[in-house]
């Protein structure tokens, strides 16, 4: 039988019959009928995925009764609505979901089997029903579900970095899914799919246009625009975000001045924001880029970074609003070093932000890179709550043509340990703030969304969508767990099939470090577009936007010298990471040269020399991307020839990549090798 070509739009939620003949008759058995408890519009955005997914997945028609549980029902509602119908959950475990935790579990009344799925919350009751129908797509056992599943982390961001004009900075999916000319009137269908999509996966947030922010986003033709988006989103449990630019007092409301130290600014903002409550009441606040790479902020005028968001949280704060005020700046007179920068202008403001600010800072100190040490700030702020920014839009991953799995690199940053309070502190205790025993926490990602018909560019690019949303809610999931998720609720639950595409997706992160920017380089990538090799650019306009300046190749060897000898970078994390990173014998080699300059002679642990383990890094890169080609050929006939030849094309192309990155890299570097 012939495989039916796919679009990719329906993303993982592409509900398909069980062809597991136990599962299927398990699954039949438990869920005879379903009864759905409550009104309101996200109830019946619950009414509406269950009778999308359960008669595709069981093959069967399952009735939707009204109030009244029957033997062997799923019973679907909030713990109120539940108590009413006689289903009481117990307190104490009540007490522990929250406003968007939930419980899935089997339950006795009245000598009948029902499965709950419930929460404080119409949107937990949301948040729990896609939970549900996960373990079905991915032929989970059901009998005797006992799950009480709670987010580690209260704010969980999407940032999009769209412009009014439609374009996306650093987008690779086509143009913006926000048709601004056509908002408020008309409300695409997308919007409605896009704000599911982020639900099924337990995104509360979505912040809508561009950091380098324009003053048109503010003006009240556009606040409704905005507002119309929000109103979608608002029954998906997701609020609305905007990027304000910091100069708007003067672009917007003709003031001589934007300094935040200013009563009239001051004021300006307040009523800004108020005018934004009362078309959007459950704004989320604002995500700011301030005196970075040319953007306007308070040190235009003397003033500091707290001072520019104090002023903007306490505009905020009556109605609950935050602000996430990003620590991408990197002044080189504050610092020759870079990746120094951000650290040194952000930790004297320890303890000096209002309560609803959050610093955002990278994953790490330069800027996404395909690897790079976790941020020295994590940690170095106890008083200070900070958002973890990562980048599911792959800017120097090759983009929409390149196969690059980021869950795995996600899990390392969150994983590491920061010994800010000693052994066991890590990046994740941080950002859900369980380090510091405080509530709250956030976290946010650059999208990869787009208007091509599979959202992403790439089918393979829909799984950094979903595995951000998934470490978001709990970042304790292995990436191989969600890498199997995803790939049986897009692709196949058939286990070759499975496993095939799970060993592909979890080495392609580090094959792409090995054929792109291997043994700690960085920031190899051509310049402005950040696609493809260019080692040797160094025409531009400062030193750190040169490709030079970050490798340092010379014929005494290669690396940015960050080591007590050099930067001292290394110095800005805490013991024993300082005196590991410092010491050339200790330093992990995967950092090796982000932290030293290294001889060309110097012998690693495989015994090769930098120069041979550097060749033999591009190699295997190369050559995990040719296995990936074999290994996608091997699949035609099981996977549907629409998405087949996609993927077939964009592997084929990221293999020409691969060995552009090799031929380009060792032949430049090999110019500075004694022979």
């Amino acid at each position: 039988m012939s495989i039916k070509g796919e679009d990719g739009y329906e993303l993982w939620l592409r509900y398909r019959k069980v062809d597991d003949p136990g599962r299927l008759a398990q699954y039949r058995r438990v869920i005879g009928s379903v009864v759905i408890l409550g009104q309101g519009e996200t109830i019946e955005i619950v009414r509406r995925e269950l009778e999308r997914a359960l008669p595709a997945l069981l093959d069967s028609s399952v009735p939707l009764y009204g109030k009244e549980p029957a033997n062997n029902a799923l019973v679907v509602g909030t713990v109120d609505e539940l108590a009413a119908a006689g289903l009481v959950i117990p307190q104490d475990r009540r007490d522990r979901l929250g406003e968007e935790g939930f419980i899935i579990c089997a339950y006795q009344h009245n000598g009948s089997n029902q499965l709950l799925v419930t929460g404080n919350s119409a949107a937990a009751v949301l948040t729990g029903t896609f939970h549900l129908l996960r373990l079905l797509q991915t032929y989970q056992d059901i009998d005797d579900l006992d799950v009480v599943n709670c987010p580690r982390i209260r704010h969980r961001l999407l940032v999009h970095w769209d412009n009014v004009d439609g374009s996306i900075e650093r987008g690779y999916a086509g143009r913006t899914l926000w048709q601004w000319d056509e908002l408020p009137e008309k409300i695409d269908v997308r919007y409605h799919d896009y704000a599911r999509a982020c639900a099924s996966i337990g995104i509360n947030g979505v912040a809508l246009n561009n950091v380098n922010a324009q003053a048109t986003s503010l003006t009240s033709e556009y606040l409704v625009k905005a507002a119309a988006l929000a109103d979608v989103f608002r029954p998906y449990g997701i609020r609305a975000y905007l990027s304000p630019i910091f100069s708007a007092p003067m672009q917007l409301g003709g003031l001589p001045t934007s300094d935040p130290r200013d009563p009239a600014v001051a004021a300006w903002w307040k009523d800004k924001v108020d005018e934004i409550y009362r078309l959007i009441p459950d704004f989320g606040g604002f995500q700011v880029k301030a005196n970075s790479e040319g953007e306007p902020g308070p040190q235009d005028y003397g003033a500091n970074h707290d001072d520019g968001a104090n002023m903007l949280a306490d505009a905020l704060a009556s109605y609950g609003g935050m602000v996430l005020w990003r620590a991408f700046v990197y002044d080189v007179t504050v610092d020759a070093d870079r990746a120094k920068c951000a650290y040194k202008e952000f930790v004297p403001l320890d303890g000096r932000f209002r309560p609803n600010v959050f610093v955002q800072v990278k994953n790490g100190p330069v800027d996404f890179q395909p690897r790079e040490p976790f941020h020295p700030l994590f940690g170095a702020m106890e008083q200070t709550p900070l958002a973890l920014e990562l980048q599911i839009a792959q800017e120097y991953f090759g983009q929409s043509i390149h196969l690059v799995y980021l869950a795995g690199m996600w899990k390392e940053v969150l994983d590491a340990d920061t010994y800010a309070k000693g052994p066991g502190s890590e990046v994740a205790g941080v950002i859900d703030r369980s380090l510091y025993d405080q509530a709250a926490s956030c976290i946010v990602a650059v999208a990869n969304t787009g208007s091509d018909r599979n959202w992403c560019g790439h089918h393979f690019s829909q799984a950094n969508w979903y595995a951000y949303g998934r470490l978001a809610w709990d970042h304790e999931l292995s990436a191989g767990t969600i890498a199997e998720e995803w790939i049986r609720m897009t692709w196949s639950n058939d286990p070759e099939i499975v496993k095939t595409l799970k060993k592909m997706m979890l080495g392609s992160w580090l094959a792409c470090i090995d054929y792109m920017t291997p043994l700690g380089l960085h920031h190899l990538m051509q310049e402005g577009h950040h696609y493809g090799p260019d080692p040797g650019f160094s025409a531009a306009p400062r030193p750190d936007w040169n490709n030079t300046y970050y490798h340092r190749a010379d014929k005494e060897g290669l690396g940015f010298d960050r080591s007590s000898t050099g930067s001292n970078a290394a110095g800005q994390y805490y013991s024993p990471l300082h005196e590991q990173f410092d010491n050339l014998a200790t330093c992990p080699e995967e950092y090796l040269l982000w932290f030293h300059h290294v001889p060309w002679e110097h012998r690693l642990k495989s015994g090769r020399t930098l120069w041979e383990e550097l060749q033999h890094c591009y190699d295997r890169g190369v050559a995990f991307v040719d296995e990936m080609c074999r290994t996608w050929e091997g699949l035609e006939g099981g996977i549907d020839p629409q998405r087949y030849r996609h993927v077939s094309e964009r592997l084929k192309k990221q293999q020409e990549n691969a060995r552009e990155w090799r031929r380009v890299c060792t032949e430049y570097f090999g110019r500075f090798v004694a022979w």
